[in-house]
């Protein structure tokens, strides 16, 4: 079962000049767009709003409110111990659209 789309959930970007590089997911805009950061001085994602349709949800989850700066989410990353793990480049399973 795929993990769910929720604040604080950090995904792979499947489609898009960032495939392949991690974000979390800072709020949910409605059901087919979420705002993403990376933060861009972590993975080289810059805050934007995303279709769910190019994300690949991650059974990782970090604990922030909705709507939290990039400053909050480097934060939240780095208190979990995952700053190398959201470095790692992955290689998108892509997804039938």
């Amino acid at each position: 079962m795929p993990a769910p789309i929720e604040v604080g959930r950090i995904c792979v970007k499947v489609y898009g000049r960032e495939a392949g590089r991690k974000c979390v997911i800072v709020d949910i805009i409605d059901e087919n767009f979420v705002l993403i950061t990376g933060p861009k001085v972590l993975t080289g994602v810059r805050r934007r709003r995303a279709n769910i349709n190019h994300i690949e949800p991650l059974d990782v989850k970090i604990d922030i409110r909705k709507g939290a700066s990039d400053e909050e989410v480097l934060e939240a990353i780095t208190n979990s111990g995952l700053t190398e793990f959201m470095r790692e480049r992955v290689k998108p399973q892509l997804k039938p659209i």
